[in-house]
Order: C-alpha cells, then sequence, then structure tokens
C-alpha cells in the first residue's frame, strides 16, 4: 500500500503560490530533504497547472545529476478536466480523482508525491487520502497570493508527527491525520 505525501511550500502567512519566493532559502540541506522525499517516491500526482508549470521547465534541464534525472523519469498522474493529452511521462486522470488516487495508494511500491497542486489537495484531504502532509514553511512574508487551503475547504485535525529545521530558518513541519479524523 503506498501513501499519499504532500509537501507544500508555504510563507509565513499561509501563501502557496508562485513559489519563487522560496529561491534565498534553498540550501543544501533543502536539497537533500527533497531528494529524499522524492527518491522516495515511485510517482508524482499533480494538478494541471502545476504540472503544466512543471512540464515547461524540467525536460529541458541537464539531467545528469540524480534528482533531475529522476524528476524527469518518475511517472506522473494528473488530474485534470481541461488537457487532452499529456507528455513527459505523464498519464491524466480525467474522472473520478479520488477513486483514481485510492486505486493508485492500493498498489504496492513508494509514495505517491504531490508538489503545489493546492486544488488537488483540498480534494484529497476532502476524501480522506492524504496520508502525510509536509508544510516546508519559509520565513517570508509575501502578502498577496494564492493561500493553503482554499476557502470551504473541509475541515480535518492533524498530528504533528515530526519537524526539520534548517539553516536558511525554514522548518517543516510534518502531519498526519489525526486517528480517529476529528473534523474542525
Amino acid at each position: 500500500m503506498s501513501k499519499v505525501v504532500v509537501v507544500m511550500y508555504v510563507s509565513l502567512d499561509g501563501v502557496v503560490e508562485k513559489p519563487a519566493w522560496t529561491g534565498p532559502f534553498w540550501n543544501d540541506e533543502h536539497a537533500k530533504y527533497q531528494h529524499g522525499q522524492l527518491l522516495a517516491s515511485r510517482a508524482l500526482l499533480m494538478g494541471r497547472v502545476t504540472y503544466e508549470e512543471m512540464a515547461s521547465s524540467w525536460p529541458t534541464r541537464d539531467g545528469s545529476d540524480p534528482f533531475t534525472a529522476r524528476m524527469n523519469s518518475i511517472p506522473k498522474y494528473v488530474a485534470t478536466t481541461t488537457l487532452d493529452k499529456a507528455q513527459w511521462n505523464a498519464v491524466l486522470i480525467e474522472d473520478d480523482v479520488a477513486a483514481a488516487v485510492a486505486k493508485l495508494k492500493s498498489e504496492p511500491g513508494g509514495d505517491l508525491l504531490v508538489y503545489g497542486s493546492v486544488t488537488l489537495v483540498d480534494h484529497l484531504i476532502a476524501h480522506d487520502l492524504v496520508d502525510e502532509l509536509k508544510l516546508f514553511v519559509h520565513p517570508v512574508v509575501v502578502g498577496t497570493g494564492r493561500r493553503l487551503f482554499s476557502d470551504g475547504a473541509v475541515g480535518r485535525t492533524w498530528t504533528l508527527a515530526g519537524t526539520a529545521a534548517f539553516s536558511s530558518g525554514a522548518v517543516v513541519l510534518d502531519y498526519r491525520p489525526a486517528q480517529p479524523d476529528r473534523r474542525a
């Protein structure tokens, strides 16, 4: 059985959109953490927007480093109602996303990793499909942009399973769904 693991970059004010603001906090510790997440995963789950942004840049990068090589070779599943075809080692999930992800979770192998994809994350949480929520909090106030959870998101209670602190001031807050789930 696989786990759905969400790794989300978040500012202090909850912004997750266009995370170029994370650049000043990237260092070797950050890279090692992210490499570990990707290398432990068997596939990426993405929403259409994240997929299109990543597919426009990753395939053109030099694949001589293990992270880029893995990013380009790992299978990708894209939740979409608007794309007609996929490239970059991707398969479209066009119908019942929750059922498709539940089926993927039932298969053996490593984690199903989600980067970004806020709408998809909201949907997966609403269907109790997220096993780990790793919030990569950066010490910056962005001021404007899409927030982590949309208005109307299904309430959930989470349990802190661990933390990781980096010399840049960024921290990862590693959460699991509370058992039994207590709706907020």
